[in-house]
């Protein structure tokens, strides 16, 4: 029987969330804070303490380590397990102060920094599984760090457990902790050969049981819009102000659908997310995303003409549309090889948890992993209300979670 130390797992995580780690999406260094290095120096002593083999922290703030097998069979693939050690942008990751929240009762819990905060089974009824068990949040003021500390955590109490278990039979165990995953960086730098891996698992999804095999497919779309300049005092029936046409092919937009305020499970859509410029010329930053290569390109070509029709009744103004490619479906690899996710699924139910196979509206950085030659899906820590004031997890999701992968070792190992 697998007994992850709860109160161990309990300090690493509580301890890593109050190092501040957000990254900066407007950045141009890489990692794009110094600061994520912080927790990857802690990481990388840690990884070492333990005795794990190859362990290092380069200079774009990647922890490489490994785990030797120690089984007699031979062609055991070698597994990775990743999570990312940055927090989101969206909220403030400075000055963390997490709270244990002990043998949870289902009352709503006020947090003291911000009573305006209160957390309550009726806006996460998720909540309601965690009964009788222990919960951690923020204070109030920030963002707990749960995505992606939470699998970093996870991780590493696995690995301690593996190395204290030497009677566990595995075969190589890759670990690898990412910066910048929030901001779409994750793998940027990565070094595909220190990773050394046939197959890899992200340590980033949400409810105990989840396993999250498809990912968005996703592009960045960006419309410039060059105008028509004259001196202000002078403009009558000459100026054609890129900004307020900027604004009308945003106004143009459907209101109802077709955005992320409107969608749900597999629809796509299309989302501004950056306006800039000046009357001379402007620029709007979309993203684009669908489950599909051909969803893709129909939103593409929908949004293009709707832009067209909005600069055709401007004369002389004229449009460019550029489109990058972002990530890709993740399943489209993971269909190639069917025994990662079937594997997993088989560690998730030998820890007792009925599998809850999802696709993400998003990505991971398992989503261009499996695109670089590591097949990778996404398996839940538990994290909850991320990137916000209200964030918490269960205490007991993150134990079954470093008790998945332990399981996970275990079941490469007995089918090789």
């Amino acid at each position: 029987m697998i007994q992850i130390n709860k109160e161990a797992l309990v300090e690493r995580f509580m301890r890593y969330v109050q190092i501040d780690t957000q990254s900066d999406p407007e950045s141009n260094s890489f990692p794009t804070t110094e600061k994520q290095k912080d927790l990857s120096k802690i990481l990388s002593a840690e990884l070492q303490t333990m005795g794990l083999l190859n362990v290092e922290l380069d200079e774009f703030g990647y922890v490489y380590a490994t785990i030797p097998g120690n089984s007699e069979k031979v062609n055991i693939p070698s597994i990775c397990f990743c999570s990312h050690v940055d927090t989101a942008p969206d909220c403030s990751g400075k000055n963390v102060k997490p709270i244990l929240h002990k043998n949870y009762d289902g009352t709503d819990i006020t947090l003291p920094d911000d009573t305006s905060q209160i957390l309550s089974v009726v806006k996460s009824l998720y909540l309601k599984t965690q009964i009788g068990g222990d919960i951690i949040t923020a204070s109030g003021n920030t963002l707990l760090g749960g995505d992606d500390k939470a699998g970093v955590s996870i991780i590493m109490q696995a690995a301690q457990y593996l190395i204290d278990n030497p009677t566990v039979k595995h075969g190589d165990i890759k670990i690898v902790f990412t910066p910048d995953e929030e901001v779409g960086k994750g793998v940027a730098k990565i070094d595909m050969q220190k990773v050394s891996a046939q197959f890899g698992y992200t340590l980033d999804g949400g409810e105990a049981g989840s396993l999250e095999d498809e990912s968005f497919s996703a592009d960045g779309a960006t419309i410039t819009i060059n105008g028509v300049i004259a001196h202000p005092g002078y403009a009558k029936n000459i100026l054609k102000n890129a900004i307020k046409i900027a604004g009308e092919i945003l106004d143009a937009l459907p209101k109802n659908e077709w955005n992320p305020e409107s969608t749900e499970k597999r629809e796509g859509f299309v989302h501004p997310v950056s306006v800039n410029g000046i009357a001379e010329k402007a620029t709007i930053g979309f993203i684009v995303r669908d489950y599909t290569r051909e969803g893709l390109l129909s939103h593409h070509n929908r949004l293009k003409k709707i832009a067209e029709a909005v600069v055709a009744k401007y004369a002389g103004v004229t449009m460019e549309y550029v489109q990058t490619e972002q990530y890709r479906n993740m399943k489209e690899i993971l269909n190639q090889h069917p025994e990662v996710v079937a594997n997993a699924a088989e560690a998730i139910k030998r820890s007792g948890l009925e599998v809850i196979q999802e696709n993400i509206r998003g990505g991971t950085d398992g989503s261009r992993l499996s695109y670089m030659g590591l097949p990778c899906p996404n398996i839940f820590t538990g994290m909850q209300n991320i990137h916000g004031k209200q964030e918490w997890i269960g205490v007991n999701d993150m134990m079954k979670a470093a008790e998945t992968i332990v399981h996970l070792c275990m079941v490469w190992e007995e089918k090789s």
